[in-house]
């Protein structure tokens, strides 16, 4: 008797994948570029990047989005060059048809296709600002405790010193009055540098109001262009409709005139110029120093000047305290700056290349609540 033939099911097979549709659920924006510079593929992200469909930017060169000394175009001509895949970390891409986007860079060559290139452009992330804010408030504190410390241990016995140095002044020689001059002098600078420091202590929690944030700049500019800032052109790009910034009002006018006075240290003597900028943001929610709570940052005061730039070797640890590029800085001001935006639960964060160099300023709004 013949055994029944049992019909057994094939084991379903894997799914064809659409590469096409992974492609666009990535978030990084992923272009593959020709030996003549032309896209011939591109993701959804890519799309959004670049402001145009997949269908209009087919056959497009970069270089007619993108200007011809942009780092892109170095890292794309390394990969066909060398063969390898190539990354670079903190990229600025500009374009009046694509904006201003900080964005790390990945080049890979595609094997089949000699001289072709797939980029993938990753827009640095709200974190990265989160991460650099919590390194300035963290040298602020540092500082803090430094200045209490000096107030403590430095400036009474220093008082000591000064008040023995003028009875010896009394009935010292000629001749040796100038020694006892050279102390009290040294005495009292270094007492002015504690007191420098003192800015630093915490008073107690931030008294904040609605303020208007464009009187605070024009006060700046106005103070700047009647003494460090004359050989510099001010120019205002200002959205009116901002609303009112949710700040302590003396603070904010000392963080501003200390980065225009920066700026205008920085910009040239002949053609120096100075952009102050605010806008309207979708910006972050950041925990206020001090508090639980959370505000919202769309407020963005940006501060431009087209000085030489900031030097590489201290991008890092501009805002930690003694750091300056300037000879006969104290490396304190961007320090207090970092601190006071801190204490608004703000962000500072900046761009620098030769002729331009931006800080901006993100801060909360007022609410209906009247806080941030």
């Amino acid at each position: 008797m013949e055994k029944p033939v049992v019909a057994f099911e094939q084991p379903p097979q894997p799914a064809e994948v659409d590469m096409e549709l992974v492609l666009n659920a990535l978030a990084a924006a992923v272009v593959v570029v020709d030996p003549d510079g032309a896209i011939v593929h591109l993701n959804s992200a890519a799309e959004q990047f670049f402001r145009g469909s997949a269908q209009h930017l087919r056959g497009q060169r970069l270089d007619n989005m993108l200007p011809a000394d942009s780092p892109l175009f170095a890292l794309v001509d390394q990969v066909r060059g060398d063969g390898n895949a190539v990354s670079e970390y903190g990229v600025l891409l500009e374009s009046p048809r694509i904006g201003r986007h900080f964005v790390n860079i990945q080049a890979t060559p595609v094997a089949e296709r000699p001289e072709w290139v797939v980029v993938a452009l990753q827009e640095r992330s709200i974190a990265d600002k989160i991460d650099r804010q919590l390194t300035h408030r963290g040298a602020a504190r540092s500082v803090t405790a430094m200045a209490a410390m000096l107030a403590h241990e430095v400036k009474n016995p220093l008082s000591g010193i000064r008040g023995a140095a003028q009875l010896l002044e009394e009935t010292a020689q000629p001749q040796d009055k100038a020694l006892t001059r050279l102390i009290r002098d040294e005495a009292d600078r270094i007492c002015g540098l504690v007191d420098r420091m003192d800015v630093f202590s915490d008073s107690g929690p931030l008294q904040r109001e609605a303020v208007n944030i464009h009187q605070i700049l024009d006060r700046a500019r106005r103070l700047a262009q009647n003494g460090f800032g004359r050989h510099v052109q001010f120019v205002e790009d200002y959205d009116p409709s901002l609303p009112p910034v949710f700040g302590n009002q003396d603070q904010l006018v000392q963080v501003f005139l200390n980065l225009v006075k920066n700026a205008a240290e920085a910009a040239p003597e002949k053609g120096g110029e100075i952009v102050l900028g605010t806008a309207y943001k979708h910006g972050v929610r950041f925990v206020v120093a001090g508090s639980g709570s959370r505000v919202h940052l769309p407020l963005q005061v940006s501060i431009q000047d087209n000085g030489e730039g900031v030097p590489e070797d201290i991008r890092e640890h501009l805002f930690d305290p003694f750091v300056t590029s300037k000879p006969k800085g104290s490396g304190l001001g961007l320090a207090l700056v970092a601190k006071i935006i801190g204490d608004h639960g703000g962000v500072i964060e900046f761009t620098s290349q030769p002729r331009r160099t931006v800080f901006r300023v993100m801060l909360p709004m007022v609410t209906q609540t009247g806080t941030g």
